[in-house]
């Protein structure tokens, strides 16, 4: 495993991040590619032993769930120092005019609640999962500096929002002396690169690691465009996010330099988001151990400048979807 720090901070993570959001099992609210506890308890040993040190899940993930199998086995299967735990704060976790967003309120709510579910009594990075455009900049940076302060979390990051509002808290933050963020998770793959506009070139100005969610473009990178899977048949924002004519020819790309390099496809896609010096790691979606394999053995590709330049000379611009 290599590893990195994240940002510019001293924080040291591994360079791929285990992704949870497939643990839940039957809870409600749980995706229908969601796996149980007992499925889930292979993977996060085998990420430890591949030395994985960086795990990522969400108070909305399976409505709670997926931080209620993660906290306690990762504190069962390692030494708690050394693995890094990040949650995140904003969807609705139950019904109510306060149920969901940035205030005050929410944060130490949430936080609480959180680390109930994890079984820990601290937080490595705490992040927010959108903007919240209800409430006042001002207002969250303070709740978030606190919960440092308290010591409940030891870090805290941000996830998918426009550049100028990233910016707008970052220098909130700054101005009062309060926790500013060393993290940005925003979605960055050969399929979704509007990122690199202008959200990477702030994260690199301004020291903050990128953390890339759906590196391999919910899946649609690992196989044939017409292939099918229990998430592609599920997956409602497959089609919102992609489009046949606009993003098949990657994809098939894609398969072509993989097979020159006698690799799986999901490891060349995986090493071309790993190549951005911006990136500090990706956040790898794992039900099955092969996910886990293909994501670890993605570490020793390095893709020459042609095969760099084949992989994305077919990109074409869309929308930036959070």
């Amino acid at each position: 495993m290599k590893y990195t720090k994240l940002g510019n901070s001293g924080l040291e993570i591994s360079k791929l991040c285990l992704g949870c959001m497939g643990f839940g099992g039957s809870s409600p609210g749980r995706h229908d590619w969601a796996i149980g506890e007992e499925e889930t308890h292979p993977i996060l040993e085998a990420a430890l032993e591949a030395g994985i040190n960086f795990f990522d899940t969400a108070n909305a993930y399976s409505a709670g769930t997926s931080e209620e199998i993660v906290g306690p086995a990762l504190t069962k299967m390692a030494d708690r120092s050394e693995v890094v735990i990040a949650t995140k704060v904003y969807f609705p976790m139950r019904d109510g005019r306060n149920a969901r967003g940035l205030s005050r309120k929410s944060i130490m709510t949430e936080v609480d609640n959180s680390l109930r579910r994890l079984g820990t009594d601290y937080i490595d990075l705490y992040q927010i999962h959108r903007f919240d455009d209800r409430t006042p900049v001002e207002e969250t940076m303070r709740a978030l500096h606190d919960v440092v302060s308290s010591g409940k979390v030891r870090y805290i990051g941000a996830s998918s929002m426009w550049a100028w509002q990233f910016a707008k808290m970052q220098h909130t933050a700054e101005m009062n002396g309060w926790t500013k963020f060393i993290s940005m998770q925003n979605q960055y793959s050969l399929l979704q690169r509007e990122e690199e506009r202008e959200m990477m070139p702030l994260c690199a100005d301004q020291g903050v690691g990128s953390i890339p969610w759906s590196p391999l473009a919910r899946g649609r990178l690992t196989r044939d465009w017409d292939e099918t899977t229990i998430r592609s048949e599920s997956d409602r924002l497959l089609d919102v996010r992609f489009e046949e004519q606009r993003d098949r020819p990657t994809v098939e790309r894609v398969a072509e330099v993989a097979a020159e390099l006698g690799q799986p496809m999901a490891r060349v896609a995986m090493a071309w988001v790993l190549a951005n010096p911006v990136v500090a790691a990706p956040i790898v979606g794992v039900t099955k151990l092969h996910h886990l394999t293909d994501a670890v053995e993605s570490l020793n590709i390095e893709l020459s400048e042609d095969a760099t330049a084949r992989l994305t000379e077919l990109y074409h611009p869309r929308s930036a979807s959070f």
